[in-house]
């Protein structure tokens, strides 16, 4: 007789419903929730004023003149080496708290948790915990059923527009863009921006939640790799709990574990796992199931901790009846901690001996020089001159490395070398012409050295002069 049963090689993905929790690492997400959603709204409408000629916006990524401000600190294109360093700091700060904490930055700060936390807060509101919203999407079509998924949606998508117009507003005037928005006078990219980004938030906080954790995010494929036996993570204390079972009022212990196998801890779980099972991938260490499963221990008159923070270490010295202990210090995290020194004080050192005058010349390449009818010999160069602050300035141009040397400037108008005019904020170019009759070789080292003509700012470039072909 043949076996007509198909093979299911995939299982649609089942829909988690999370019941609401109440506890310590609830409140602390709520503050959290609260205090990150309020400067991700609130940041770019803080003013900052910087002077005259650049914006006043605190934080402000400025695409149209390559600018990007953050209160004291103005980074110009060529300085993207900061933005680098940032990313790195930012990487090495996440690898030392997750091995200090586990994966606290998934359970509390990532964005994608805390939106998804509102998403399901606005859920709950309209149809309900967990049970009833079970019940309201097993339910047939109704008004009911009507309204309250549309009063969902609509929610999310409110707040997925607040989020997306936040976003935009990072990149330009705040008050300015709003009052276009309002108007309908907004240009097609922003327009678009804001489209994809509310249709983005709406989707990954609504409907993909735990798979963009468990399929989307890289950091859960390689967590593990930062953990040690002192990182702390979301555990079952399996000594205590097992053998598990169910318990009934005046019900003895003796024999038993704590563990009632109520499964609050799942039904709470945003992941939809069972921490029982030990410590898996799709954990983010949020710590809900320490909630509930504390709220059970409460009722029940037992210790608290059956589901808990903890290190293994920790887990064997207490199978072994040792003293548990912290260990913070150690191997990693003190690597971790000096890479953050060294690339924290070369990015300050940076920023405090931070120049706002730069030169730069780069010598003509066709042809690399000109013989005169005097036998003189010409070379050509492009200079730009990056004027960093809030000011008009003028500049003085000299070149030295070669004896009698004459520097002309060409451009409309009578612009002299010693009168470099520059406007705030911006770079200035010039065309230049250096002639010279004495050279000691076929290939010179020159110096042209550019001088604030109404200060004490100066910077310098090291460049060559070609009489002869090599």
């Amino acid at each position: 007789m043949q076996n007509h049963n198909k093979i299911k090689l995939f299982e649609k993905q089942k829909r988690i419903y999370s019941k609401r929790a109440w506890g310590r690492y609830r409140k602390i997400k709520w503050v959290i929730m609260i205090v990150t959603l309020g400067i991700y709204y609130l940041a770019p409408w803080i003013r900052w004023d910087r002077g005259p000629n650049v914006p006043d916006q605190a934080i402000l990524i400025d695409i149209l003149h390559s600018r990007a401000y953050f209160f004291l600190i103005e980074i110009w294109p060529q300085e993207i080496y900061y933005i680098a360093a940032l990313l790195i700091f930012a990487a090495v700060t996440l690898f030392l708290i997750t091995s200090l904490f586990g994966r606290v930055w998934c359970g509390f700060f990532c964005p994608q948790t805390v939106w998804t936390d509102l998403f399901i807060w606005v859920e709950r509101i309209f149809q309900g915990d967990r049970n009833a919203r079970m019940k309201l999407d097993k339910s047939p079509f109704s008004f009911n059923k009507f309204w309250r998924k549309f009063a969902t949606h609509i929610t999310w998508l409110l707040i997925s527009l607040a989020t997306s117009g936040a976003w935009v507003f990072y990149f330009n005037d705040a008050p300015t863009l709003m009052e276009n928005i309002l108007n309908f006078d907004i240009s097609f990219g922003v327009a678009s921006w804001i489209v994809s980004l509310t249709l983005s938030t709406y989707l990954m906080a609504g409907y993909a939640r735990e798979q963009v954790c468990t399929y989307m995010c890289p950091y859960a494929r390689f967590q593990s790799a930062m953990f040690d036996k002192d990182s702390l993570i979301i555990s079952y204390d399996k000594q205590r709990g097992e053998p598990r079972g169910k318990y009934k009022s005046g019900d003895s212990w003796d024999g038993r574990g704590h563990c009632v196998n109520c499964t609050a801890c799942v039904q709470v779980c945003p992941m939809g796992i069972d921490i029982r099972d030990g410590l898996q991938m799709e954990c983010i260490a949020c710590g809900m199931c320490i909630d509930a499963c504390n709220g059970i221990m409460r009722k029940l008159s037992l210790p608290e901790g059956l589901v808990r923070y903890d290190t293994i270490r920790n887990q064997q010295y207490r199978k072994q009846g040792k003293q548990e202990s912290v260990r913070v210090l150690r191997s990693r995290t003190i690597y971790y901690s000096l890479i953050l020194l060294v690339i924290g004080s070369l990015m300050l050192y940076n920023l405090l001996t931070r120049s706002l005058l730069e030169l730069h010349v780069i010598h003509d390449r066709n042809p690399l020089f000109v013989k005169l009818s005097d036998n003189s010999i010409r070379n050509g160069y492009e200079i730009k001159i990056l004027n960093k602050s809030h000011y008009d300035k003028n500049y003085s141009l000299t070149v030295s490395g070669i004896d009698n040397a004459m520097i002309r400037i060409q451009g409309a108008g009578n612009i002299e070398s010693n009168n470099l005019p520059v406007y705030a904020n911006s770079t200035g170019s010039y065309r230049v012409f250096v002639t010279a009759v004495d050279m000691i070789s076929n290939r010179n080292q020159i110096k042209f050295l550019l001088k604030e003509n109404d200060g004490s700012l100066s910077d310098e470039y090291i460049s060559v002069f070609i009489s002869e072909d090599n």
